[in-house]
């Protein structure tokens, strides 16, 4: 790349001088203050990891949510460039229905980000819960107590929540969504895998088809969620599937694996990343193929069938729920 990206971090042997662990690690301390300000349109980028954060257009992005191993380099270098960098957030739902084993959990939370200089946390559940139950009210009530110690004790501080691609109970994921859109600074909506749960034929389907996705947001909207409060994620990956039977009009029946309630699930494939697909895709037996029902490209290779989006279609997505 030609880019010197050590240069925003500290020796490793003067980070030990400095003494002990949640010392500044950037060569500037300024790189170490919270990001503050509104960041206006959101470009939200999930980092897993290694080093792939060093080819992202930066000009971009305002929020990086770190899955990976904390990487201070990425702080730093994220902080020169005006973007956030926040932690995930997850904790199995049983362990905070009491109040007092939610509290130290948002305590220790904080503590972490105030310790590695981030700017709030991503809280990514994904969890089963029952509209009658106790972590139902205890999921609400855990966004909002995590939004309000973040916002109090990080200035600027961003408190995010992921949600399925609609509310409808996806996947047994029963939340009180408008109350957690209240209650934190945005939904982040996970705009693919969107078969998790097949209920009619049993075959290969898009990762986020078009007008499926689009029903998604109709449907929070409906329920009184602000817009401005839904930032739409979309896939880097897409599915590869092993068809039991593959129609001479390309329809991949597939093995049935069930997931959550459902018949067959996406399960029966395996994701694929989008570098890996542009790469086989013109070595398929049937090249690069259009699914117009679902506006979704794919390919076929002997008995397999590889599912996923492009970013035409995704630029269309994005300015029709703009």
């Amino acid at each position: 790349m030609g880019r010197l990206w050590g240069a925003w971090l500290l020796p490793v042997g003067l980070l030990q001088l400095l003494g002990p662990a949640g010392a500044c690690p950037c060569r500037d301390p300024r790189l170490c203050r919270p990001v503050t300000g509104p960041a206006g349109s959101e470009v939200f980028v999930f980092d897993v990891g290694q080093e792939s954060w060093k080819s992202y257009d930066w000009s971009k992005i305002t929020t990086v949510a770190a899955f990976g191993k904390y990487d201070p380099e990425l702080m730093c270098y994220a902080h020169s460039k005006g973007s956030r960098i926040v932690l995930k957030g997850d904790v199995p739902l049983k362990e905070i229905v009491d109040p007092a084993k939610r509290a130290a959990w948002i305590s220790q939370q904080v503590d972490l980000a105030k310790k590695q200089y981030m700017d709030g946390i991503n809280i990514d559940i994904e969890q089963e819960v029952n509209e009658t139950s106790p972590e139902y009210y205890a999921l609400t009530e855990l966004v909002k107590e995590t939004t309000d110690a973040f916002h109090r004790e990080i200035a600027g501080s961003q408190v995010t929540f992921d949600v399925a691609w609609s509310p409808a109970c996806i996947d047994k994921r029963c939340y009180n969504y408008t109350g957690i859109a209240d209650a934190c600074d945005f939904l982040f909506v996970m705009s693919y895998d969107e078969q998790s749960q097949i209920w009619t034929d049993c075959i290969a389907k898009a990762n986020a088809p078009y007008l499926q996705t689009l029903i998604g947001y109709e449907e929070y909207i409906a329920m009184g969620i602000d817009p401005k409060k839904l930032v739409m994620g979309v896939p880097w990956y897409g599915y590869d599937y092993v068809c039991q039977n593959l129609s001479t009009d390309h329809v991949c029946s597939l093995p049935k694996v069930p997931f959550r309630g459902a018949p067959c699930s996406d399960a029966a494939g395996r994701q694929v990343p989008y570098a890996a697909i542009m790469k086989q895709v013109n070595s398929s037996l049937s090249g690069l193929l259009w699914d117009e029902v679902q506006k979704a490209p794919f390919y076929d290779y002997k008995v397999r069938r590889l599912f996923f989006q492009d970013t035409v279609v995704w630029s269309k997505h994005s300015e029709r729920v703009n």
